[in-house]
């Protein structure tokens, strides 16, 4: 019985070697396509390692790593200095004269023009002082009133109030 049906099924294979050749070379084909996609991907691949690789000709890729890693870690302690530097800097200059405004003006009829002035020197912070000159034929003065917060404990005039006021207003 078993000898009947190997013959059968030889005699199946024989009677439909061409479907059988057929699906044979049809798998062949889908091989044949998977290596070559196979073979573009390993090219690929070769072609992005030789470019990563470019200029370590004797460094493989563990020693390549670890020194990009310690590379980012002194970049890193870098930027951390940088940081405290600029925030130092800010703090710095928070307290420099960034504002300033002028006013001329006569303080006296009997002079010929405005050489009379308010000066107001402020930080970020408002603080400073204003100066003021008042010119006249035969004197001049000058006046220095400390600014707190755009405040002064002393009097001021209008136009040291302008001056004030105009520099505050500076961003």
């Amino acid at each position: 019985m078993e000898m009947e049906l190997k013959a059968q099924m030889m005699s199946a294979l024989i009677n439909n070697l061409e479907y059988v050749m057929a699906i044979t070379l049809l798998l062949l084909l889908v091989v044949l396509v998977l290596f070559v996609v196979d073979l573009i991907k390993m090219n690929r691949m070769a072609k992005r390692y030789k470019t990563m690789m470019r200029g370590m000709e004797s460094a493989n890729l563990e020693e390549l790593l670890l020194a990009h890693i310690e590379e980012l870690r002194q970049t890193l302690i870098q930027v951390k200095s940088l940081q405290e530097d600029c925030r130092r800097l800010d703090e710095l200059t928070s307290r420099c004269l960034q504002k300033t405004n002028l006013v001329r003006y006569n303080a006296f009829e009997n002079t010929g023009s405005d050489l009379s002035f308010a000066l107001a020197l402020l930080d970020a912070h408002n603080d400073g002082v204003v100066v003021s000159s008042l010119f006249g034929r035969d004197e001049s003065r000058v006046y220095a009133k400390p600014i707190i917060n755009s405040q002064s404990t002393y009097f001021l005039t209008e136009e040291e109030q302008q001056a004030l006021r105009k520099a505050a207003e500076k961003k």
